[in-house]
């Protein structure tokens, strides 16, 4: 059951409504265990840098941290899957350039299975907005996912024209081609999970590269994987084309995360 928190008290409904409405705002989403979360320093990196751009203001770190803090006290729980939503009650639609000091709203809901099903996915032409921002604008996101479901695949898959390949409808995308990694370097929000996994790969020594990557090639890889906030899951299928789920590839990369260190909120 989910939990929210509005400025650290008890959200309820009228609390939200700007966010409904005008759904202008950003995001991130972490899981937390024994209240510690892996990357966390780059998820406050991330709600500073998109609080700066979208609403011209400054978001401390410790307001955030009090604000995880007091959510967690209230739950009584210390694993959760965590989002904080960056928004602005004041927010006028038809004045967007005015000031509207931003709103933090905690999220808690039950932490995340480890067990991940290999997904098999169906590619659109799409790119995001403003792909660097973690933004609330998600109904291409969920749409196109939507679209894949009914069309038997498992996810969405992102592709620029050029037919370089972006990003997942909820997460990043790697492929193994039995020596290194290759992360696609078309326009993508670039996720914190795909952070903690790209410093895990460099201190294991696995070589990895960002470089274009294009649909046309992608089942020469020998592997492929989704990553995002809630873990690492293969990628067996793009397509009409079929991918191993390499068991050595997973074991490297959760190698890769259990090397990042878990810090507390």
């Amino acid at each position: 059951m989910s939990t929210s928190f509005l400025n650290g008290q008890p959200a309820g409904a009228d609390d939200l409504r700007a966010l409904a409405l005008a759904n202008y705002g950003h995001f991130t989403s972490m899981q937390v265990r024994g209240r510690a979360v892996q990357g966390l320093d780059l998820h406050l990196r991330r709600l500073k840098d998109a609080t700066r751009e979208l609403f011209d203001a400054e978001l401390a770190d410790e307001r955030v941290l009090g604000d995880l803090r007091a959510a967690l006290d209230a739950s009584g729980g210390a694993d959760a899957s965590l989002r904080v939503t960056v928004f602005a009650r004041g927010f006028d639609y038809r004045r967007p350039a005015d000031a509207a000091p931003p709103d933090l709203l905690v999220s808690l809901s039950p932490p995340a299975s480890p067990d991940k099903p290999a997904l098999r996915l169906k590619s659109y032409p799409f790119l995001r907005p403003l792909p660097h921002i973690k933004h609330v604008g998600t109904f291409p996101l969920f749409h196109y996912r939507r679209l894949a479901l009914r069309a038997g695949f498992d996810d969405a898959l992102f592709v620029a024209p050029d037919g370089a390949i972006a990003e997942g409808s909820v997460w990043n995308i790697g492929f193994w081609d039995g020596e290194q990694v290759a992360w696609p370097e078309a326009p993508a929000l670039r996720g914190v999970t795909e952070q903690l996994l790209q410093a895990g790969l460099a201190r294991l020594g696995i070589a990895q590269r960002r470089r274009p990557v294009g649909l046309d090639e992608a089942g020469r890889f020998r592997a492929a994987f989704a990553a995002n906030a809630s873990g690492v899951q293969a990628i067996v299928g793009i397509d009409g084309a079929a991918l191993a789920a390499d068991a050595s590839l997973m074991e490297r990369l959760g190698a890769a995360l259990a090397r990042q260190p878990w810090q507390p909120v």
